[in-house]
């Protein structure tokens, strides 16, 4: 039994080992089916400053217990050491409980436990041996959560697993759990809401595995609007579900296959004399329906959508959407009820598993102003009615403005050679032939990338074989071409492009739906399995000509982005957002005149320039906007942690590892080498010194120039030859590359070091661990003695 002065002395990890595994493993807990220690639920948030990011630390639950089966998650417990109190453990289970949808959450620190009931709001405190057993927790949760006898037995279906797939993340389990157990209790209509890029094709696919494992679920009917969705569905997602699912293919049902993917136009008739599709089987025929980004006006009384769900009413609905609020018209909420659960881009940034965005608003003169038909140039008349005056709303679709064109290109251009002349690039214009002009004009101005390959630049809008396979170049991660696409609709949606660095969008756009499904283009986190670091994408830009990420901010689902250089006046759009129609084609824009093919007026566009440009980021709130350039905002985000010079140089001195002081900053969003980046002349400087200069005016040191001076007051004199070979070559290595290098265990394991000997031996010159670390920081004293 440990005492109360033996728990002082111990480390948190030893109050784990020694105290708080043993009080577990008693009651049965520790076995992998139950047990996950040191569980990592989220990746940790990318912050962004300039053309650089870092992470901030993952989140970890100590101890993460579960039913047995790995399936439902009954708590965690947080472990602190025996110094801290119970109030620290107990606040942090429970902010982590809150996230990962918990009933009863612990903290102990080896002296007891606590517990705190999110039910009623309770906590309660009781002794290391008196921690519940699996069974006794299980009865504990149901007297608040009460469960029908088809609740218990979905929870024991497993998820789908094999060598080749992964667990789900945290939210993905919450809402396949919270689905399948509202479908046990009989619940007709569930609306999921999340955010494009987490996973919702994966957690309808773990939904269905489920269901059809448990015998609920038999016949499932999947509906998405178009061909892409279904293709990449069946093929990733669901695959395991090849030899039962079919493809609705020539507007043919199948009733030997259970699970059929289809279109909803190709089980509608646009014709009243020929019969639909979905006639051909009985009304009770499936037993689920899962509708696929059901925001496209798929409960509107008079879409295609909605004729499928009403025949199928019978069947349980679940509506699957990457927007929460509703353009104007019906709303999905009304058909299937408030979500049963949200995951927000938002919270997806915050976690870590979705790419935080950068924009730049380019606002260009023309489009403040309008242009007079009567004072520009008409290059070519078009076959519609010449009005006096142009405005933003009527490029690209009324008329083409060609020195706005290549305005608008040469941006884009810039950009690219910002931030890689490789990285993938969506560019969203009014319609086809304004994607072709686009297409043009990039070929003309990189016409030597182009020189490399034919297909650099692409015009991408439609589904034939030749665009379809270019399209499936483009968002294959391995393959570099294309590299820039101009569109206008097709890849709006439902295009898994994860290498997707910069989108530009120069159309008007007037609904929320489609803005968002449009930025989700570029939310995917890419980090390539080699040691290129090249490839990875953690973040991604916005060029935005039109002034919609304005005119569609939701702070509360999206964050709102914060800027990071010294910015000009907003521009003003209070124009009113107009419905979408949510009945589109797998293809383009169709045209709109009735027969008579719109042929527009084109402009030159004389004294076209940019006005302003405008960049922000992603806050670290995920909504807050700050006006202070990078300089600014990490001197004042550093302050904000270290009030004093003094304050800093106190923590440094104390830190056992410098790193965890970096790590520490991380959390208020400082990255050092966005500093670095803005001022080359600290390129040399050692964080230390960087911090120093950037927060408190202090005047930097190189890190060759702290090297010498440590030389030159005959410092290793005091140590033996081989123990001063190993110093002065750390010393080495820290004027090289710094001191987060230098603290590395594993670099006695590189050269000179593995010269010396290996790194046990080495330690041993010193005496044993103890002495090689006393040696170490006294080192570390030495390089940064002579600042105040």
């Amino acid at each position: 039994m440990t005492t109360i002065e033996e728990l002082k002395d111990m480390t948190e990890e030893d109050v784990r080992t020694f105290v708080i595994d043993p009080a577990l493993r008693g009651k049965g807990w520790l076995e992998p089916s139950n047990t996950k220690t040191e569980y990592r639920f989220t990746d940790g948030r990318i912050i962004v400053r300039e053309n650089t990011c870092a992470k901030q630390a993952p989140k970890f639950a100590d101890y993460y217990l579960f039913d047995g089966t790995q399936q439902l998650p009954l708590t965690i417990i947080e472990a602190k050491k025996a110094t801290k109190d119970l109030v620290t453990g107990i606040q942090q289970a429970m902010e982590y409980g809150e996230i990962l949808d918990l009933p009863i959450v612990y903290a102990t620190n080896g002296k007891g436990f606590r517990e705190y009931n999110f039910v009623n709001g309770k906590e309660r405190d009781f002794p290391m041996d008196a921690f519940p057993t699996k069974e006794e927790l299980i009865t504990l949760i149901e007297e608040y959560r009460p469960t029908t006898k088809a609740e218990k037995k979905i929870r024991k279906e497993p998820y789908y697993f094999n060598s080749k797939s992964h667990e789900p993340r945290y939210y993905q389990r919450i809402a396949i759990n919270r689905t399948v157990e509202a479908i046990a209790r009989g619940q007709k209509r569930i609306l999921l809401v999340m955010a494009t890029g987490t996973g919702k094709t994966f957690t309808a696919f773990q939904i269905i595995w489920r269901l059809h494992h448990a015998n609920m679920k038999r016949r499932i009917l999947y509906l998405a609007d178009r061909n892409i969705l279904i293709d990449q569905t069946m093929a990733q997602d669901f695959k395991p579900f090849q030899k039962i699912m079919t493809k609705v293919q020539e507007r043919k049902m199948d009733s030997s296959y259970e699970i059929h993917m289809a279109l909803y136009q190709q089980l509608v008739s646009s014709d009243p004399n020929v019969a639909n599709a979905y006639e051909q089987f009985e009304k009770d025929f499936f037993d689920l329906v899962i509708v696929d980004e059901c925001h496209r006006g798929s409960v509107k009384e008079d879409s295609a959508w909605k004729q499928v769900l009403s025949y199928f009413e019978n069947a349980t609905q679940i509506g699957l959407t990457a927007t929460p609020k509703n353009d104007t018209g019906a709303s999905n909420i009304e058909y299937f009820g408030d979500p049963i659960y949200t995951y927000s881009l938002r919270q997806g940034i915050e976690d870590g598993f979705l790419a935080p965005y950068k924009v730049t608003k380019v606002i260009i003169n023309v489009d403040d102003t309008g242009l007079k038909s009567d004072e520009d140039k008409l290059i070519k008349e078009g076959n519609i009615e010449l009005k006096d005056i142009y405005t933003r709303k009527d490029y690209g679709r009324e008329i083409s403005i060609e020195n706005r064109t290549k305005i608008v290109a040469r941006i884009i251009t810039e950009k690219l050679n910002q931030i890689g002349r490789m990285k993938k690039t969506i560019v969203f214009c009014p319609d086809i032939e304004e994607a072709g002009l686009m297409r043009d004009e990039l070929i003309r101005i990189n016409s030597d990338m182009q020189k490399k390959n034919k297909n650099y630049i692409l015009r991408i809008t439609g589904e034939d074989y030749q665009e379809k396979r270019q399209l499936d170049n483009f968002i294959d991660p391995f393959s570099s071409y294309p590299v820039v696409v101009t569109t206008s609709e097709l890849l709006s949606t439902g295009v898994d492009c994860k290498t997707c660095s910069l989108i530009v969008i120069d159309k008007e756009i007037e609904s929320m739906t489609q803005f968002k499904q449009i930025i989700g283009r570029g939310t995917r986190i890419y980090e390539y399995e080699d040691l290129d670091n090249s490839k990875n994408k953690y973040f991604f830009d916005i060029l935005d000509f039109r002034g919609v990420t304005d005119k569609f901010k939701d702070p509360e689902f999206d964050g709102d982005p914060i800027v990071d250089v010294n910015p000009a006046p907003q521009e003003k759009d209070d124009k009113k957002c107009q419905k979408d129609n949510g009945n589109r084609n797998d293809g383009e824009q169709t045209d709109t005149t009735g027969g008579n093919k719109r042929v527009k007026h084109l402009f030159q566009g004389k004294d076209i320039e940019i006005e302003k440009e405008i960049v922000s980021v992603i806050g670290p709130d995920g909504k807050t906007l700050e006006t202070v350039n990078v300089i600014d905002f990490t001197r004042k985000n550093i302050r904000s942690k270290y009030a004093t010079l003094k304050d800093f140089i106190n923590s440094w001195n104390e830190a056992d590892r410098k790193e965890a002081i970096i790590n520490e900053l991380k959390e208020y969003d400082v990255i050092l080498d966005a500093v670095r980046e803005k001022k080359p002349d600290l390129a040399e400087s050692d964080v230390f010194d960087v911090i120093c200069h950037v927060a408190y005016d202090q005047k930097p040191l190189t890190r060759k120039e702290r090297a010498n001076n440590v030389r030159k007051r005959n410092y290793f004199a005091k140590y033996s030859e081989q123990c001063r070979n190993v110093l002065e070559a750390l010393l080495d290595k820290y004027s090289d590359q710094g001191i987060l290098n230098m603290e590395d265990p594993q670099m006695l394991r590189l050269e000179p070091f593995n010269k010396i000997g290996t790194p046990p031996k080495i330690i041993r010159l010193f005496g044993g661990k103890e002495q090689y670390n006393e040696a170490i920081k006294s080192l570390e004293t030495e390089i940064y003695k002579g600042i105040a």
